[in-house]
C-alpha cells in the first residue's frame, strides 16, 4: 500500500469484525530516535496465540470470503523494510494490539497519507463504536475521540454528513499544525 493510513483502515477493519466495540488508533513521531510508530489496539474478540502466528503468514486469514490475508503481512514487511520492526500482541477475550515501527527518514518509508479521511471513514461508518485517534510529533500531539465528541454533540449523530466534514477538517488542520512545528524546529 502507497500510504500508512491505507494499512491503518485495513487493520482497523480487523478489529471491527472481532467485535470491538474501543479502538485506539496512535501514530507516534520521534526525530530524534528516527522512529515513526503506528498501533491499533482494540478490545475485540483476540486470538490464541498460534492464530497470532498463523495470521503473520500471507496465506492464512479468518475471512470465509478468500483464501488470503495479506493486511498484516504487508503491514509487517513494509515496517521491516524500512529498518523497523512488527509486534502483534493477542489475548482471547481480551483484545488485539499490533504496533509496527518504521525508520523514519528511510527513503521507502511510505507517507502517513490521508489520515483523516480514513479515520472519518471509519467513524462515519462504524457511529456506534468508540474511535480515539492520536498523533504525537516530537513532544506535540493532538486527538480526536468518539465519547468527547458524544458528549459534546448530544443527540446529534456521528455520522451525520457536517460531523464527517467537521472530523476530516479537524485532523487536516491538526496535522497541518504538526507538520507546520517541524518545519520551524529545522
Amino acid at each position: 500500500m502507497k500510504e500508512i493510513s491505507l494499512h491503518i483502515l485495513d487493520l482497523a477493519q480487523n478489529s471491527i469484525r472481532a467485535g470491538a466495540k474501543n479502538i485506539v488508533i496512535r501514530v507516534l513521531e520521534d526525530s530524534a530516535a528516527d522512529t515513526f510508530v503506528v498501533s491499533i489496539a482494540d478490545d475485540g474478540c483476540g486470538m490464541a496465540p498460534e492464530m497470532v502466528k498463523a495470521v503473520q503468514n500471507p496465506f492464512v486469514t479468518t475471512r470465509t470470503t478468500r483464501k488470503v490475508g495479506l493486511g498484516i503481512p504487508l503491514f509487517a514487511a513494509g515496517c521491516e523494510n524500512c529498518e523497523g520492526s512488527f509486534r502483534l500482541e493477542s489475548e482471547p477475550g481480551r483484545g488485539t494490539r499490533l504496533t509496527g515501527t518504521y525508520r523514519r527518514t528511510h527513503i521507502d518509508r511510505p507517507p502517513l497519507g490521508g489520515i483523516a479521511d480514513t479515520v472519518a471513514m471509519l467513524i462515519s461508518a462504524n457511529p456506534a463504536l468508540h474511535f480515539r485517534y492520536e498523533h504525537k510529533r516530537d513532544g506535540c500531539a493532538y486527538a480526536l475521540d468518539t465519547e468527547e465528541l458524544r458528549r459534546i454533540l448530544g443527540e446529534i449523530p456521528l455520522n451525520a454528513p457536517e460531523i464527517t466534514a467537521f472530523i476530516i477538517e479537524f485532523i487536516n488542520s491538526n496535522e497541518a499544525e504538526l507538520e507546520s512545528m517541524e518545519v520551524q524546529k529545522s
